[in-house]
């Protein structure tokens, strides 16, 4: 195929994936698609073993790599915050909570130890030094979520000949990426798992497309619950150069994922997948769990706190959780959860990623030999 993703990221099929596991990226890669590595989580030196592995593992085919710089922040503007001084930031009624919740499921929360120097969570000083470790890696693309990369990001990618990507979930964010100089888009709807906006895949792929089409020519992402080659399809027919997924690869055997939570995805509806602050302080697409209710609808719920001062909540509780549910506490369950997507009502089974980067080819051929019938003589 020839699309400007396909030239400008060096790819036969402009099928992005987005994953925390390398396994997944580098599978998507070989099978001709392009895997993005979301390391918001690791630390220069784990960046570098897992850029390593899947230098080795990819082929030489062209990968990403994903950071997460957040515009807006309860510490926005303060510099070297560390994960120890935040903790006396957060209410002790806030934690009390979490265990409170977790003890009702026989579930023990253990406060985790890190070094005084570990960075806060989503820590915008951590993520330009990850961008440093990677362009000593063959990436080919740089993308930054939850608004505008900050002008170092952008400059960083250009001085390397890296095209830097940003995920937006409005026509008004859509422009100020423009203007800041980014180089694709990813017009993410509702529908996705993870961080999102309010409005649908359907309505803002167009919406974009139009505001920016008179200030530059951007290639434009489709995103947020594409699960299937047919709907690849229907996104490009409305003008994007290629999809960005993240979801369906959360149901391959490689994914990162825990069993319980790929079996609470086959068995999950699109209704099952709802936002919800409880995680991280900002509205994130998840699995529906006993979690999310009780920070969402409970009468007794103190709140969710803002970015990044939740994430110091819940990030021991699940790892709590997810350690009950593996050990066999079957009452775990009912609390296992993980960012998804709407799309999840279309996952019936767990498969590769490589059957699953075929099955959008094949998926998309269907599509356009049908679109193609119905206009034929």
């Amino acid at each position: 195929m020839r699309t400007p993703i396909c030239e400008m990221l060096g790819i036969e099929f402009p099928l992005v994936a987005f994953s925390h596991c390398r396994d997944v990226v580098a599978a998507v890669s070989r099978a001709g698609g392009f895997g993005v590595f979301g390391c918001t989580s690791h630390s220069p030196e784990s960046l570098e073993q897992e850029l390593k592995w899947i230098d080795a593992h990819v082929d030489g085919k062209p990968y990403g790599l994903d950071v997460l710089i957040p515009e807006n922040m309860a510490t926005a503007g303060e510099k070297h915050v560390t994960y120890n001084s935040l903790i006396n930031r957060v209410p002790q009624q806030h934690y009390q909570y979490a265990r409170d919740l977790l003890k009702k499921y026989d579930i023990e929360i253990e406060q985790a130890k890190f070094a005084n120097d570990k960075p806060q969570p989503f820590d915008p000083e951590r993520a330009m030094e990850l961008l440093q470790v990677a362009f000593t890696h063959p990436i080919r693309l740089i993308a930054n979520a939850l608004g505008v990369p900050p002008p170092s990001m952008i400059e960083l990618g250009h001085k390397h000949g890296v095209p830097v990507a940003a995920l937006i979930g409005a026509k008004e964010h859509a422009l100020r990426q423009v203007a800041a100089g980014v180089d694709i888009l990813v017009a993410q709807g509702t529908e996705a798992g993870g961080h999102c906006g309010e409005v649908s895949t359907m309505v803002l792929v167009p919406e974009v497309l139009k505001a920016i089409k008179p200030v530059r020519d951007v290639p434009v992402l489709a995103a947020g619950g594409i699960m299937t080659g047919r709907q690849m399809a229907a996104c490009m027919a409305m003008g994007a150069a290629g999809v960005w997924t993240g979801s369906v690869w959360l149901a391959t055997t490689e994914s990162e994922t825990s069993e319980t939570f790929r079996e609470k995805m086959i068995a999950a509806s699109s209704r099952d997948a709802i936002r919800s602050k409880g995680r991280t302080g900002k509205p994130a697409r998840q699995l529906r769990s006993v979690w999310t209710d009780a920070w969402d609808r409970a009468p007794e719920s103190p709140g969710a706190l803002p970015m990044p001062l939740q994430s110091l909540v819940s990030n021991d509780a699940f790892r709590a959780i997810d350690r009950a549910a593996a050990g066999g506490n079957a009452k775990a369950r009912e609390l296992v959860s993980y960012f998804v997507g709407q799309g999840v009502g279309l996952v019936d089974s767990v498969k590769s990623a490589t059957s699953v980067v075929q099955e959008f080819k094949m998926e998309f051929l269907d599509a356009v030999e049908h679109m193609q019938g119905l206009v034929a003589e």
